[in-house]
C-alpha cells in the first residue's frame, strides 16, 4: 500500500519504508500543523507547577503562546496569552502569581478570571461597548487527567479520555507512585532545542535499538557504578500500541529495582533497602502485578508530542514543538512522588540532569544522531 507516495507499507514481504522527503518538505509540516497540532489534544502542563491561587506559567502550546493559571478558587485556567483589542501577547513573564495584568500596549487590565476590568477612557467607546466579548480568548477545550492537563485547538475532537483511549492505564501507573498524593514537578525545566524533524525525536523514544551503541558512554558508567550491564539487555520489553496514535515502550520488573532497564545502581545499600521498603508498601496497596509494571520502564508517546518516561531512575515529561522541517524546540520537567525521601529525590534530581538534560550522558547522543539525520535527509532526491 503506498500512501500520496510517502509510505510503503507491504505486509506481504514485509517491507516498511517512509520516505524521507516528508522530514524536509515545509508543505509537508504545514498539513502536520493543520491535521495534528491543530486538532489534536496537547500537553498544556501539571497541576502541581501551580501551587497557589493566582499563580500562573506562560508557555507555547502547538506553537501558540498561552498562560496556564489557577484562578482563586483553585481551578486550573488556560488563556491565549493574546490581547483582545491589538493582538499583543500580553504576559511575557515565564512565571509568577497575578489578581490583575495589564497589556503594555493600550493598558487594557484582565482579571485572573481573563474579563477586562478596566481600559483607559472608558466612556469614549460610548454606551453600547460590550466589555463581555472582550475578554482573554481560551482554547476551544481544556482538561485534565491524573494532573496532567491538556487544550485542544479544535472543538470538533472527542473529549480527553476518549481520546487518551488506553494511554491512561500508562499515565495511572505513573500517577499511582505518588500513592495517596498527586506527582508534582520538581525545579525548573529544560528548554533546548534540536536541529532534526520532530518526528525523529518521537521514534527515538521507542528505539531500544541504538541503545548500546549510541549511549555506549553511559552504560559503561553504569558497569562501573556496580549494575550489570548484561541486565539491561535482557530485561523482556515490547512496544505497544495504545490507540489514536499513542503508543510505549514497556518492560517490567523483574529484579526488585535493583538494576532495572537504564537505571544505575542504587547508592548503597542503605539506599536499596529503602527502595524495597517502598516496593513492598506499593504491592499492599496495587498488588504485585501492577507494582511490577509500576516499577519498570517505560516511554510513553502520547501523540503527537508528550513523552512520559519512567526509568526508575527517575521521571521526565517531555514536549517537543517543530518550528521549521529540521528544527524543534524542546521542554523537559522532573516529576517525582512526593513521598520520596530526601535521598531519592537527590539522586532523581542528579539523574534529570546528567542523563536526561541537554548537556547530560544521554541527551547530547539522541541530539548528535538525530541531527546527523536530519542532514542525511538532504539526500532525499538519491536516496528517497
Amino acid at each position: 500500500m503506498t500512501t500520496r507516495g510517502f509510505i510503503i507499507d507491504d505486509r506481504q514481504t514485509p517491507r516498511f519504508r517512509v520516505n524521507r522527503r516528508a522530514m524536509v518538505d515545509p508543505e509537508v509540516l504545514e498539513e502536520e500543523r493543520r491535521n495534528i497540532f491543530d486538532t489534536c489534544w496537547l500537553y498544556v502542563g501539571h497541576e502541581s507547577e501551580l501551587k497557589t491561587p493566582n499563580a500562573f506559567k506562560t508557555r507555547k502550546v502547538g506553537g501558540r503562546p498561552i498562560i496556564f493559571t489557577r484562578d482563586a478558587g483553585g481551578a486550573i485556567t488556560v488563556f491565549a496569552n493574546v490581547c483582545p483589542h491589538r493582538g499583543m501577547q500580553v504576559e511575557t513573564r515565564p512565571e509568577g502569581t497575578w489578581r490583575f495584568i495589564k497589556c503594555f500596549y493600550h493598558g487594557w487590565s484582565f482579571d485572573v478570571g481573563g474579563n477586562l476590568v478596566a481600559m483607559p477612557d472608558e466612556a469614549a467607546y460610548g454606551p453600547d461597548f460590550d466589555r463581555q466579548n472582550l475578554c482573554l480568548p481560551r482554547p476551544p477545550q481544556v482538561d485534565s487527567y491524573r494532573g496532567f492537563v491538556f487544550l485542544c485547538w479544535s472543538r470538533d475532537t472527542v473529549d480527553l479520555r476518549t481520546y487518551l483511549a488506553n494511554a491512561t492505564d500508562y499515565l495511572d501507573l505513573a500517577a499511582d507512585q505518588a500513592e495517596d498524593e498527586e506527582l508534582e514537578i520538581v525545579g525548573a525545566s529544560h528548554q533546548y532545542s534540536m536541529r532534526a524533524n520532530w518526528k525523529l525525536l518521537v521514534e527515538n523514544s521507542y528505539d531500544g535499538y541504538h541503545a548500546l551503541t549510541t549511549h555506549h558512554r553511559y552504560l559503561e558508567m553504569v558497569k562501573h557504578s556496580g549494575a550489570s550491564v548484561g541486565a539491561l539487555t535482557t530485561i523482556p520489553t515490547g512496544v505497544h500500541v495504545l490507540g489514536n496514535g499513542h503508543a510505549v515502550a514497556a518492560g517490567v520488573d523483574v529484579n526488585e529495582g535493583r538494576s532495572n532497564g537504564l537505571g544505575r545502581a542504587f547508592a548503597d545499600d542503605a539506599a536499596l533497602q529503602k527502595h524495597l521498603a517502598r516496593r513492598a508498601r506499593l504491592i499492599e496497596r496495587y498488588g504485585e502485578g501492577w507494582v511490577n509494571r509500576m516499577l519498570a520502564n517505560r516511554n510513553l508517546n502520547i501523540f503527537p508530542n508528550l513523552m512520559l518516561i519512567d526509568l526508575v531512575m527517575g521521571m521526565t515529561i517531555r514536549t517537543f514543538y517543530p518550528e521549521s522541517p529540521d528544527y524543534m524546540e524542546i521542554s523537559a520537567w522532573s516529576v517525582m512522588p512526593p513521598k520520596m525521601d530526601a535521598d531519592a529525590r537527590r539522586q532523581r534530581m542528579d539523574n534529570f540532569l546528567t542523563f536526561w538534560g541537554p548537556a547530560g550522558l544521554a541527551t547530547p547522543d539522541d541530539v548528535e544522531a538525530l541531527e546527523r539525520c536530519q542532514q542525511g535527509f538532504r539526500m532525499y532526491r538519491d536516496a528517497p
